[in-house]
């Protein structure tokens, strides 16, 4: 595949478990993720050591600051020849077109995608913070906030994706979380969908961590997903 949907989430706590993990895969079958606890523990050596193996990285930091800072903080991300990265949408489209801004000013060329509604939240906890409408419906509101910023995409559920696609067209680029094989445990995941699935569902990149990196071998099973999404 010239372009990897799988997004392996590399959730480890230092460099060196990190590391040894993407050791045992390929970078022509995946992509990698460092999100915030890696990240604060390892720092941009880590996403630069990642980079040099041959793996697009997505740093998943979610920026959510204000606009001039969130501007400086992609542009500096942007120069560690990231693959991917994100921001906020509930920081606005002010904060999101600075975000775009620093992005071009950095000299790379990294995807920008935006976070809508956090997937641990629940309708309860959205009216908490003022927002009424539906989750579903703030989703959408907030991915057409991100693609008039000028954003490539969101991160969404496999479930939110076919209306997203729907709405904002084949060009937006639409991240899934929480995907699972057929035959993976579910972990703490209460509604599963295959990586087949999503796809079909309208998700271009799949982000998936425990059934890969805890799996015997990790090469084997990246390798079994890859089959199963081409059809194999």
């Amino acid at each position: 595949m010239t372009d990897p949907k799988i997004i392996v989430a590399l959730d480890y706590p230092d460099a060196a478990h990190a590391l040894g993990l993407a050791r045992q895969l390929d970078p022509a079958l995946c992509r990698v993720k460092v999100g915030k606890e890696l990240f604060t523990a390892a720092g941009p050596q880590l996403v630069e050591a990642l980079i040099k193996l041959g793996f697009g990285v997505f740093l998943d930091l979610k920026f959510h600051d204000i606009p001039n800072t969130v501007a400086k903080a992609c542009e500096a991300a942007s120069k560690l020849g990231v693959w991917m990265l994100n921001v906020h949408a509930s920081g606005g489209s002010q904060m999101m077109q600075a975000a775009r801004e620093g992005v071009a000013r950095s000299g790379h060329a990294p995807l920008l995608i935006a976070v809508t509604v956090l997937t641990s939240m629940n309708q309860e906890e959205l009216s908490e913070l003022g927002v009424n409408a539906p989750i579903e419906q703030h989703v959408l509101h907030l991915a057409r906030l991100s693609q008039q910023a000028g954003l490539d995409g969101v991160v969404c559920s496999a479930q939110e994706a076919p209306a997203l696609r729907r709405a904002l067209g084949h060009d937006f680029c639409l991240v899934t979380p929480g995907i699972r094989p057929a035959d993976a445990a579910l972990d703490d995941q209460s509604r599963v969908v295959t990586p087949a699935r999503a796809l079909a569902m309208g998700s271009n990149y799949l982000v998936m961590g425990r059934p890969i990196t805890r799996a015997a071998d990790p090469l084997a099973t990246l390798d079994q997903i890859r089959e199963s999404i081409l059809g194999k």
